[in-house]
């Protein structure tokens, strides 16, 4: 029997079914689109937790109490409507330890038949485009990446080490300088990625390129899920990573409410971002 949420806005009496809902209705995709969108996803505790670390010296891992087979099944729906990931240089090197999961890729299941029929109805590669930012250019490439024959294209900013730049160059990637010092911007990020005929952007890279993103007024759709619990914890990472925003208008387009099977429910939600064009 197919999962059903609760509706809670828009106000509805009739329960949604789970599979397809960040598909369809609530998707994000765009077929005509002669704008870049740019999309995110975050889960997090009530107390907006998104990772936690035992001591300030270690590196912070999602903890397993919030995952949940919905969240993920949500989160593969709005993958899979991209044609372009943006992660980072963080990201590659937890994945090479394996401290974190591979989200490079649809997973190679039945579960997914569903989304790779759905690519393939839009004329979309079975994966999408990849484009790893890095300050410091230092982390493996995974070998998936090369197994899936997608496309990389690596960004970093104009004071990064010419050396470094130069090695990804002769190992044969592309190096897109997008920033002023040596981090990646998001306007010029995804101007540089819009010249390349990438439309559909979804990011994967965490709370600083989250905050770049909305700084520089490019991030569109916000997808947020909070599953209902307190972790509290003295070192932990929060959705956004830098200074005081001049924040958009954040408007409610979809929540949704899970009565999990674990005790504790979680909300769905999802949001157009629209910001002050005086900036």
């Amino acid at each position: 029997m197919a999962k059903k949420l609760l509706q809670l806005f828009p106000q509805s009496s009739d329960k949604q079914e789970l599979n397809y809902l960040y598909l369809y209705k609530h998707g994000w995709y765009s077929a005509n689109t002669k704008q870049p969108i740019v999309a995110a996803n975050f889960l997090s505790s009530l107390d907006g937790r998104i990772a936690i670390s035992p001591d300030a010296q270690s590196s912070a891992e999602l903890p397993k109490s919030l995952t949940s087979e919905e969240d993920f099944r949500l989160f593969l729906e709005l993958h899979a409507q991209a044609d372009c990931l943006i992660t980072h240089g963080g990201y590659m090197r937890s994945l090479a330890t394996q401290k974190l999961g591979n989200i490079l890729q649809l997973p190679n299941s039945r579960d997914c038949e569903d989304l790779y029929n759905w690519r393939a109805l839009q004329g979309l590669s079975p994966h999408p485009a990849l484009v790893i930012a890095s300050s410091s250019l230092d982390f493996p490439m995974h070998p998936s990446i090369k197994e899936h024959d997608q496309p990389v294209h690596i960004a970093t900013g104009q004071q990064a080490d010419a050396d470094k730049i130069k090695k990804w160059q002769d190992d044969g990637y592309e190096v897109l300088i997008t920033g002023k010092s040596d981090a990646v911007e998001g306007k010029p990020l995804i101007d540089a990625l819009t010249e390349k005929n990438y439309k559909l952007f979804y990011l994967i890279a965490g709370p600083k390129m989250l905050h770049t993103m909305i700084d520089d007024q490019q991030l569109n759709k916000l997808y947020l899920s909070y599953s209902h619990q307190l972790l509290g914890g003295e070192f932990f990472r929060t959705k956004l990573d830098g200074p005081v925003l001049n924040s958009p208008k954040l408007e409610l387009n979809s929540l949704f409410y899970d009565a999990s099977d674990n005790k504790h429910g979680q909300f769905f939600s999802s949001y157009t971002c629209n910001y002050n064009i005086n900036k």
